[in-house]
């Protein structure tokens, strides 16, 4: 008799985003009943929840992360003695960090596991987003892209694969909220989300003042409308002949593109 198991949580909802011949973005989101603050300290201490069978050196407790920009995502391999001499440490830089804002965003440059052998670069991002109950919202988007001689079908979902079970592990660790907990802002984008936390407030603001200012382009003046606009410029009236300018009445024919 087959048996069905029932899960008393949501697992992270994870998803191919988009995909190309060049690039590949994966997304996975999950809310749990931590705050921020606490979100933010156990996301930075990746020992304490990334899985074992996804490290070099099959120990997750060798995994360290300095969360402040230029900090690296390593792994410490260590020395393995042999029964006539004494072994070597190695080492592996997963990620670096190239924005750290605590208890919002954590984003990290780098290719991850097999990854690492292709000439591809891959940049993670992390949001993390106050939810109803006082919980945490957590958006783990990763975006490939470079020449990858795996088929990009098959690469980016197991990709996929490991970004929504590592995230999985970290929820385990924070505790899940039900799906009914989640936050009213669940249905977002959760790229425009990350977006909107990480913009400065200025930036965004000098953005809708330039495209406010955008006005339509006009078609490229006659010989006679260029004139007509240089007389203005110069306060000359229009209807004035010099040896340098042919003569006759220009205002009939100007664009009504252009201003004087």
């Amino acid at each position: 008799m087959a048996s069905v198991l029932i899960m008393p949580w949501a697992p992270a909802h994870g998803e191919v985003a988009e995909s190309s011949p060049t690039h590949f973005v994966t997304r996975a989101t999950v809310t749990v009943k931590a705050v921020p603050k606490a979100a933010w300290l156990a996301l930075t201490d990746p020992a304490g929840w990334w899985d074992d069978e996804h490290t070099w050196s099959g120990s997750a407790a060798n995994l360290s992360l300095v969360p402040q920009g230029g900090g690296c995502f390593c792994e410490r391999i260590p020395e393995k003695d042999g029964a006539a001499d004494v072994g070597l440490a190695g080492s592996a830089q997963h990620m670096t960090v190239v924005m750290a804002e605590p208890m919002k965003v954590l984003r990290m440059r780098g290719a991850l596991g097999p990854l690492q052998s292709e000439p591809v670069d891959g940049v993670l991002s992390i949001t993390l987003q106050p939810a109803n109950g006082g919980g945490t919202k957590l958006v783990w988007e990763y975006a490939v892209g470079g020449h990858l001689r795996y088929p990009v079908a098959t690469i980016s979902k197991a990709v996929d694969g490991v970004m929504s079970q590592q995230l999985d592990r970290l929820a385990d660790k924070l505790g899940r909220q039900a799906p009914y907990e989640n936050s009213p802002a669940d249905n977002e984008n959760p790229h425009a989300a990350g977006l909107a936390l990480t913009q400065p407030t200025g930036v965004v603001k000098q953005r809708r003042r330039c495209k406010a200012r955008v006005l339509p382009l006009s078609p490229r003046p006659t010989a006679c409308e260029a004139l007509t606009l240089r007389q203005n410029r110069t306060k000359r009236p229009p209807h004035s002949t010099t040896a340098d300018s042919p003569a006759g009445d220009c205002d009939s024919a100007r664009h009504p593109g252009f201003l004087p």
